[in-house]
């Protein structure tokens, strides 16, 4: 017997992790109900993502960052709460460890099949202050034999009687750090990555920029970013390919975000997970290919 209100093929999975499917197999594993510390800002997170072939294309809590996780929706300064994990950025002093960490947490499904997901969320800061609230769905797509999509929308709504500023580093003085909104983490690779971008394959010609889409391929698998509607379209791309990889389609970069009392941003990505590399014109048509699916 499964449990009750659970499909049949998800009843075996561990508590807090819901699993996707394509073609009779897993291709990404949403954690949804996290067993993360404090320090991480502890949300839901997409781990591991698979391509069709079974490759990995994201990281969890690395070394370096153990902060971040796979794919998520993740904020750095919220009200002056942090979304993001690990130190924030003080004007003036730089990163510090500061007790402002909040939490992402799981309130309701709305929709729980073997493809799509669908959930309520509540953001919590530090003192257990309700700041946002969030529907956030996920859904995924075949594109092609070797080529699926994952689409991710968050509408995040203030959840205050008063404005609420949201902040990158960026606008604080950390210059070319407008990270915050859907982000992904991309796994540790031998070799360097190669981005991609209607701009050309300069990393620089598309970080802090506005674009379609962007590509990054590891060898034998690609990530392709794109947003999904004009809104999303409009905000900045923070790409990383130095150190690590990492894409975030920016909520705000180098002016903060205010939200009046019950406003509602809405925010739509989908990214392609492909086996292989992949030449700029191919990774164009798959973007294509993915919006028109949605």
């Amino acid at each position: 017997m499964h449990a009750p209100g659970v499909p049949p093929m998800l009843a075996d999975r561990p508590r807090g992790v819901a699993a996707l499917r394509l073609r009779g197999r897993d291709v990404v594993h949403y954690v949804w109900e996290p067993d993360l510390p404090l320090s991480a800002s502890p949300r839901p997170y997409l781990h591991p993502v698979r391509t069709l072939g079974g490759v990995t294309v994201t990281d969890a809590a690395p070394d370096s960052h153990p902060h971040q996780f796979g794919i998520s929706v993740a904020a750095p300064d919220v009200d002056g709460s942090n979304f993001w994990g690990g130190r924030t950025f003080v004007a003036g002093h730089g990163p510090a460890w500061l007790d402002n960490h909040g939490t992402q947490c799981h309130q309701r499904w709305l929709r729980r099949t073997s493809t799509e997901l669908a959930h309520t969320l509540r953001w919590a800061g530090p003192h257990d202050t309700t700041l946002l609230w969030e529907q956030r769905s996920i859904t995924c797509r075949v594109v092609s034999e070797t080529a699926w999509s994952l689409s991710i929308r968050t509408q995040l709504t203030n959840a205050m009687d008063r404005p609420l500023s949201l902040r990158s580093p960026a606008a604080l003085g950390r210059v070319g750090a407008g990270y915050g909104g859907i982000f992904w983490r991309g796994p540790a690779i031998d070799d360097a990555a190669r981005v991609l971008s209607p701009a050309g394959t300069d990393v620089h010609r598309v970080h802090g920029q506005s674009s379609p889409w962007i590509a990054v391929t590891g060898g034998s698998w690609t990530m392709i970013f794109a947003p999904a509607d004009e809104v999303t379209a409009r905000d900045r791309w923070f790409v990383r390919a130095r150190d690590y990889l990492g894409v975030c389609s920016s909520l705000t970069w180098d002016e903060p975000l205010v939200l009046a009392p019950g406003e509602t941003i809405d925010r739509h990505v989908v990214a392609v997970v492909a086996d292989g590399a992949v030449s700029p014109a191919t990774a164009a048509d798959l973007a294509g290919a993915a919006r028109s699916a949605l």
